[in-house]
């Protein structure tokens, strides 16, 4: 049987997956750390920044509004420059870029347009355009949707705004990261429940303090930053936590053991959320200075999980659930529909087709084992799924994934890292 044309074949392990895997840098803190170097007051370097299409479109981004971005070496230098249009920022299907760069183009004077892939137009950026519309910035959005242009003044005065942000915690951390560059303190209230994937909404709260800004979590729904220079200076960048699940459900459903090294101590990032996961899936967990280490178990069990707060893991769990041995039930993320596609439905359609009993709920998935066999397995252009794929296909023969080059969205290298933890030791016994 031919192969069609634009599909990678899922390789199967050989055995326990047995690996050390170092990973680039966090999209997320990249990301951030970029806009608030472009808004700070002397020169900032980025140390192991992550090198993908989302951090590539967010320095396009800043560059286009006039920040000085040199990103031509490991490491990235960020000199202040003065903000200015006219200018047209492709966001791709970028969410961080989408939400962030409006808040700064309304600093920048000019008109700034922004568009970006088909999906992108599809995603909701209504709680920023009516936010930066309250704050008296001129924004023209039909349906408050991409494409849009933000009319910006060079200056935004600043105050109180509410906005719904219960479709993504970017809404929140797009006004906050942008807020110390304002004329007077911003304070933000989200409303409509609980804020989904709040662990983002740490990270940008504790990047903002890094860099000398004053930032009061008034409440779990009310953020308050207050006007004054910002000095990022020189910022490391973590190893991506949320890109290593992959890596770590590998030994997780092969029974297995795999290591990141330079996983911290302590960290904001959502990915750190596995060391608790995994283990309610029956693997061990050890932390130590050297890294995390993952054991996989004999069994992998099926578990109730709340990712509420880590949405972006959701995808490689529920492929470890399809391979468990007894059911499991994924909550609280009924806002990934709004993602780079709808997740919950990709991820029930397309396990459900590998012969797997994936059915959605209003905030989940419940996920019902069946044996698997292999099939076409499409990803929608969303990285994660093709992830959640590749570790699906560790057990499964013949799962052939669509377009697995999506993944260089945050993860530019994943295939060769995932040949390479196949091929780092051969052990015998596959689990069945």
């Amino acid at each position: 049987m031919t192969r069609e044309a634009g599909t990678w074949a899922a390789p199967v392990a050989a055995g326990p997956v047995v690996a050390t895997v170092p990973l680039p840098g966090s999209k997320s803190q990249t990301n951030r750390a970029l806009i608030l170097a472009a808004l700070s007051h002397e020169p900032s370097q980025l140390v192991a920044p992550l090198r993908s299409r989302d951090t590539e479109l967010m320095v396009a981004g800043l560059r286009a509004v006039g920040a000085d971005v040199d990103a031509s070496g490991d490491d990235w230098w960020v000199r202040p420059a003065r903000l200015q249009g006219p200018a047209d920022v492709d966001v791709g299907n970028a969410g961080t870029v989408m939400r962030f760069l409006p808040p700064v183009a309304a600093l920048a004077t000019g008109p700034v347009r922004f568009d970006g892939d088909p999906r992108a137009r599809e995603r909701p950026l209504a709680p920023v355009v009516g936010a930066l519309r309250d704050l008296g910035v001129e924004v023209e959005a039909s349906d408050d949707r991409l494409p849009l242009t933000v009319h910006g003044r060079g200056w935004v005065l600043g105050g109180a705004v509410e906005i719904d942000a219960s479709t993504s915690s970017q809404f929140v951390s797009a006004l906050l990261l942008a807020a110390p560059r304002f004329a007077d303190a911003v304070e933000v209230r989200h409303l409509g429940g609980r804020v989904p994937s709040g662990a983002h909404i740490d990270m940008t709260v504790a990047m903002l303090r890094s860099a000398g800004a004053i930032v009061e979590h008034v409440d779990d729904t009310t953020w308050r930053v207050e006007p004054g220079p910002l000095r990022v200076g020189r910022h490391v960048v973590e190893p991506d936590l949320s890109n290593a699940a992959a890596f770590l459900a590998a030994a997780v459903v092969t029974g297995g053991r795999v290591t990141v090294p330079g996983w911290p101590l302590r960290t904001t990032q959502a990915g750190d959320a596995l060391r608790h996961l995994l283990p309610r899936l029956g693997a061990t967990v050890e932390l130590d200075e050297d890294g995390l280490t993952v054991t996989g178990p004999d069994r992998v069990l099926g578990a109730d999980l709340d990712l509420s707060d880590v949405g972006e893991l959701a995808p490689v769990l529920a492929a470890v659930a399809a391979l468990a041995d007894g059911p499991s039930t994924l909550r609280g993320i009924g806002h990934l529909r709004h993602h780079e596609t709808d997740r919950l439905a990709a991820l029930s359609r397309e396990i459900s087709a590998l012969g797997g009993d994936v059915r959605e709920t209003a905030d989940g998935l419940e996920v019902h084992p069946h044996r698997l066999h292999g099939g076409r397995f499409e990803t929608y252009e969303d990285h994660r799924l093709a992830t959640a794929a590749a570790v699906l296909g560790l057990c499964v023969a013949g799962v052939d994934v669509v377009d697995v080059a999506t993944t260089a969205k945050t993860l530019p290298t994943f295939v060769p890292l995932w040949q390479q933890m196949l091929t780092a030791r051969s052990v015998e016994g596959r689990r069945g």
